[in-house]
């Protein structure tokens, strides 16, 4: 075949050919990105054993902060304990700007085993305390600093700021986007529902909501949980349960650095 019928031939098929082409090479140079970040991500995550440029007052072992990270400044002043988990994007601030001496006392201390979710935000300038096993959903923010705004004569952003420590008890859970404001003391085992704004004191094993947050269930001794719960408890695990069965149940490596039985 040849003359005009051959090249109408062959066009579509030059044309499904360099289609075939295009999409393959899609799909290969998409793979082939995909592998780089997750290379550039393993080798960027920060770790006691591989700091990278930060000069934390503390990082625990077995903690790790994800890349990417988001602000870090003044890290001396910032202390984290053991089997942390800190995402990528979360912004870690000690004081107004980097390269301040802020003495000896840390200004943010994260304990052991707690959790920051995504793109949180914890901006120290006094002090900022989590307890131990605190997690906290993504875009979390806690600061421990305030702006006045009672002299109408400056702009707000010029008037000195007020500072309040922050506590946040062992154990507790900050829900997504939810805001921690200065001078708040949370208790042990809280509850903050998504979306909260939370100021003050909140009493141990409760649960706060709103904005501002009000307490919508507390547990006591005398009363248990009230109001009472709607929903039957999760069925706990049954005794004897070895941890390679619990590993293999949860999909996790237990395990502590070292390689020591969870």
């Amino acid at each position: 075949m040849d003359g005009a019928d051959g090249y109408r031939v062959r066009m579509p098929l030059a044309a499904g050919l360099l289609a075939a082409v295009r999409a393959r090479t899609r799909r290969v140079t998409g793979r082939a990105v995909h592998r780089g970040w997750r290379w550039v991500r393993e080798r960027g995550a920060v770790t006691c054993e591989s700091p990278g440029p930060y000069r934390f007052g503390e990082l625990g072992a077995g903690s790790t902060l994800a890349f990417p990270t988001g602000t870090i400044f003044n890290e001396g002043s910032i202390r984290i304990g053991p089997f942390c988990i800190i995402a990528e994007q979360v912004t870690l601030s000690a004081g107004f700007l980097p390269g301040l001496d802020l003495g000896p006392d840390p200004v943010i201390t994260i304990g052991g085993g707690c959790v920051i979710g995504r793109g949180s935000h914890l901006v120290g300038h006094q002090s900022i305390v989590l307890g131990d096993d605190v997690w906290f959903g993504p875009n979390v923010y806690v600061s421990d600093q305030a702006h006045e705004y009672r002299d109408t004569t400056l702009p707000i952003g010029k008037q000195w700021p007020r500072n309040e420590p922050v506590e946040i008890g062992a154990g507790s859970w900050i829900g997504t986007g939810a805001v921690i404001l200065p001078g708040a003391r949370l208790g042990r085992n809280v509850v903050v529902a998504a979306g909260s704004v939370v100021r003050g004191e909140v009493p141990d094993f409760s649960v706060v909501a709103g904005a501002p947050a009000k307490v919508v269930r507390r547990f006591t001794e005398e009363e248990g949980w009230q109001p009472p719960f709607r929903n039957p408890a999760p069925t706990p695990l049954p005794d004897g349960v070895t941890a390679e069965q619990l590993r293999a149940l949860v999909g996790w490596d237990l395990r502590p650095p070292g390689g020591a039985e969870a």
